[in-house]
């Protein structure tokens, strides 16, 4: 059953080495982080997964490595212990950039509250799918959380990554309504054919946390929101 969740960005600009400098730029996200984080070890899970947005699905195990060599900076990450036993399960051997985010969100957090296990949710996975790996997930163990990473909408600036779209303002906005508030139907609700124009990576592994929240009767609170470089950036706690 799924006793807690923190729902964080997932830019690899998240990473002081990464950011360079313009780190400061995202001190108070990393900070939101941190806070959300702290309700997940609080929450005394048996099993912590970690869920983020790729190309492609897959697991991966705790101990799978993950660089940030692709954005030019000489940084590794594990997921959680580097010692720790395989399953044998995984369907990757190294970490998309969305979970090597997580790895590194970890690493920072020095977390060793519970095991970790990674899930890659394919960005175009469809809601109905989305919520029913989330069921699954959330009844992995008897005290599951979850730590999930994905952005908003990169449509809110002309100089976003995906250009000005008008309509990404309440998009973002009806996320980090749903996310405070933890609201599973309305992040069931989001659209995903609208998440994939305004390229909001968030929306697939968001519907696996409504899948796997959905009956736990968990309050959200919204620790941060803002659109730097013109995507939406959130921070919630749920517990």
């Amino acid at each position: 059953m799924l006793v807690a969740a923190a729902v964080c960005p997932a830019p690899p600009l998240l990473v002081p080495a990464v950011a360079a400098g313009a780190a400061e730029e995202l001190a108070d996200a990393r900070t939101a982080c941190s806070d959300a984080l702290a309700v997940l070890a609080a929450s005394r899970p048996d099993l912590l997964v970690v869920v983020g947005a790729a190309e492609r699905g897959g697991g991966y195990d705790e101990g799978t490595p993950g660089s940030f060599a692709a954005f030019g900076v000489d940084l590794d990450v594990t997921l959680g212990s580097a010692t720790a036993e395989r399953t044998g399960e995984a369907t990757g051997d190294t970490l998309p950039a969305s979970l090597a985010v997580g790895a590194w969100l970890l690493e920072k957090a020095r977390w060793a509250a519970a095991p970790i296990a990674g899930v890659a949710v394919a960005d175009r996975l469809e809601p109905r799918a989305c919520a029913a790996l989330g069921a699954d997930l959330g009844g992995s163990a008897d005290r599951v959380a979850m730590l999930v990473l994905g952005d908003g909408s990169a449509c809110r600036t002309l100089k976003a990554p995906g250009y000005l779209d008008e309509r990404a303002e309440a998009f973002d906005a009806a996320a980090a309504r749903a996310l405070g508030a933890a609201d599973t139907a309305a992040l069931a609700d989001l659209d995903a054919g609208l998440a994939h124009e305004l390229k909001a990576a968030g929306r697939a592994p968001w519907q696996v946390l409504a899948g796997a929240a959905a009956g736990a009767g968990l309050a959200g609170r919204l620790l941060f929101e803002a659109a730097p470089y013109g995507v939406g950036y959130f921070v919630a706690a749920w517990s």
